[in-house]
């Protein structure tokens, strides 16, 4: 029994303590700048700026350039070229752009979230800042566009270095490993985001649009914008929170009802008390109507005293054609009047 009551003492405090603790949103596994990244990051951008200064010094590595340009691999392969012209669509900015914002779209519908697609605009417009910055700053021209053999064709206007297609490609394609929601699918889709870039780079350089040390750069551009990523996840969560207030405020404006229009302000009306009538002139005070049917009479008797009916004043009928007595007039020959008649 005391086993019990101490068990069950027990479960009151877990369920107490679980009622006083509030509901927490549901885990994000959102990556962060560790030290082991902070270190491949460092890493990535030294690489970067070795390869920046080789050519610029035009070392080994131009003459590599110019060596693989002339072997012209299209060439030596053709088997495979109409297949590489469609694969190499995989580094377009416009189509994969298109392919990943849906598949992230969806995600962020199902989760309800906005990081997916706030993380995917965020690392193509730092892209295109970082990529078209490094292009049109050193000016490369490409291969079917060099002047001089030998030479690294820098600040000649061209927009060919880094490779816009292998950097896109790295991007695009990695931020669903960065997206991912478990580690197994994040070393699934990293190995598959990295073959696919490794690919669109070769493909590039097969068909003789980019140099090899275009595509060597285009890998180290886009790589230095995943690892980077991290450092901008504060700022993705502020632009979330102020875009679901923003949606909070509209869908509260909208279901507002509609204002009524103001009426004009209604001026308030005084009411004098009526005065009353003064006490040197009283008001006449009304006879009393008798109400009873005795003191009326009756309808068919004529006013004044009672008179015998031979003393009553004849009446004629109406539509009668005697004359009424008045009339009467005395005959010829006669000196006394008529004799009145009486009724009866």
């Amino acid at each position: 029994m005391r086993t019990e009551r101490n068990l069950t003492r027990r479960l009151d405090r877990v369920f107490a303590r679980l009622d006083r603790e509030p509901e927490r949103p549901a885990h994000i596994d959102v990556p962060k700048m560790s030290r082991h990244r902070v270190v491949l990051f460092t890493a990535t951008l030294a690489f970067y700026v070795a390869i920046v200064w080789a050519i610029v010094i035009t070392s080994w590595l131009v003459r590599l350039d110019w060596q693989v340009m002339f072997f012209r691999p299209y060439q030596q392969w053709p088997q495979i070229h109409a297949f590489l012209d469609y694969y190499v669509v995989l580094g377009q900015r416009g189509p994969t752009a298109v392919m990943v914002a849906a598949w992230l779209g969806w995600r962020s519908w199902r989760q309800h979230t906005l990081r997916p697609l706030l993380t995917l605009g965020a690392s193509l417009l730092l892209l295109n800042i970082t990529v078209g910055a490094a292009k049109y700053g050193m000016g490369r021209l490409g291969p079917h566009y060099a002047t001089v053999i030998g030479s690294n064709e820098m600040g000649l206007g061209g927009d060919i270095f880094p490779s816009g297609h292998t950097a896109n490609a790295v991007v695009t394609w990695g931020i669903l490993a960065y997206l991912a929601s478990t580690p197994r699918a994040r070393r699934w889709l990293s190995a598959l985001s990295a073959i696919t870039a490794l690919g669109v780079g070769l493909t590039t350089v097969y068909l003789g649009t980019h140099w090899l040390s275009d595509v060597l750069l285009g890998w180290a551009a886009g790589l230095l914008i995943l690892l980077a990523l991290p450092w901008f996840e504060p700022l993705i969560a502020r632009t979330e929170d102020w875009l679901f207030d923003l949606r909070d405020r509209w869908r509260a404006r909208r279901s507002r009802p509609a204002a009524e229009p103001a009426l004009p302000p209604v001026t308030p009306v005084v009411l004098k008390p009526r005065s009353a009538p003064p006490a040197e002139q009283p008001s006449p005070a009304r006879e009393p109507v008798a109400s009873t049917r005795a003191s009326r009479g009756l309808a068919h008797l004529a006013p004044g005293p009672h008179t015998t009916r031979s003393e009553r004043t004849p009446v004629t009928p109406v539509g009668s054609r005697r004359p009424p007595h008045t009339d009467h007039r005395v005959p010829r020959g006669t000196s006394q009047p008529a004799r009145p008649l009486t009724g009866g």
